[in-house]
């Protein structure tokens, strides 16, 4: 027998089943445990908070029947899967379990279906938000480092992602699973393995990450409201919005808005509007009707010795020798 289930059905399931259920006891107040719904099988997930916004939940749940799940198009979060028995497999052919393990990256998640054959499901997944990654794994600008940005896809389709299972992994989901310790040396225990999981995950395709095949490409809904922030810059250089703004105004987030721009130009927004800024500061010395202190206003910059060394950095010559009308431009 086959059970078909949608998102939302299974989700109730587990709601009507666990409606009852006790708090947090004061032992371990960050720990939940939610019983399996007796319509699908019998067991429980252990759903433990190890640091705010990054949950482990242990797995152990035997299926009476085999299942077959529609998935429907939704924001999905960052989640990391190790599977000791038991698979999933979606339509596309991802797998799950049996030499596999799963990377769902942050972004729209596909419409799709899974199924899995009747089975006991033991294992451990891992579930944050992308901003997570910035806390543990900064790069100098304290942004999420270029190599783990296709994890993070706002608007824009999710990175799935099947590594294979290691002995290693196995033996740290293991670990997960039979912690030795309580209270909050349970809690940093957990921590510290639920990193060193996510590590080996993830170091196979940090290391051959150009072996990988291309992540899907922006949307064109979200192509057009990139074009669109693009106009609004133009028409704005001396008084342009902040990124905030101008994401809520062509009706993106700010983390797509960035990750848009230095997909589709090259660069950031703010370096868009730098580059044209400067463009148009050359110009207007080439044409030597302003003052370079005029022109370092237009182009938004109060310090005109921060202007002159932008504008330096760019064209290899400062304004003041663009404006005598010095050729011998180093344009970037």
């Amino acid at each position: 027998m086959t059970i078909t289930l949608t998102m939302q059905e299974d989700w109730e399931l587990w709601e009507e089943a666990n409606q009852n259920c006790l708090q947090p006891s004061e032992r371990e107040p960050f720990e939940i445990i939610r019983q399996m719904p007796k319509q699908l099988g019998q067991g429980y997930i252990r759903d433990i908070e190890v640091h705010p916004e990054l949950w482990v939940m242990i797995w152990d749940c035997e299926y009476h029947d085999d299942m077959l799940m529609k998935i429907s198009e939704w924001n999905h979060p960052l989640e990391f899967w190790v599977f000791l028995s038991g698979k999933i497999i979606d339509e596309y052919g991802g797998q799950l379990g049996e030499g596999y393990t799963s990377i769902s990256g942050s972004g729209v998640q596909r419409q799709m279906i899974v199924k899995s054959p009747k089975s006991r499901r033991v294992g451990v997944s891992i579930h944050t938000l992308p901003d997570v990654l910035v806390t543990f794994f900064p790069d100098e600008t304290g942004e999420i480092p270029q190599q783990l940005r296709l994890l993070d896809k706002g608007n824009d389709w999710q990175t799935l992602l099947y590594p294979e299972t290691t002995m290693a992994i196995q033996g740290i989901a293991q670990q997960i699973i039979n912690c030795p310790f309580q209270g909050m040396t349970k809690r940093m225990y957990l921590q510290a393995k639920v990193l060193e999981l996510v590590a080996l995950q993830l170091a196979p395709i940090l290391s051959a990450q150009n072996k990988l095949q291309p992540s899907p490409r922006l949307k064109p809904d979200t192509i057009a409201r990139i074009h669109y922030a693009k106009e609004i810059l133009l028409s704005r250089l001396e008084n342009p919005p902040s990124l905030l703004e101008l994401s809520q105004i062509v009706g993106v987030s700010d983390r797509t808005l960035r990750r848009g721009f230095k997909e589709m130009f090259g660069t950031t927004v703010f370096g868009y509007l730098s580059n044209i800024r400067m463009e148009q500061a050359e110009q207007l010395l080439r044409e030597g009707k302003l003052s370079v202190a005029e022109v370092a206003n237009l182009s938004g910059y109060s310090q005109q010795g921060h202007f002159a060394a932008a504008f330096k950095r760019k064209f290899g010559i400062t304004p003041r020798e663009c404006l005598s009308g010095k050729i011998n431009i180093l344009a970037s």
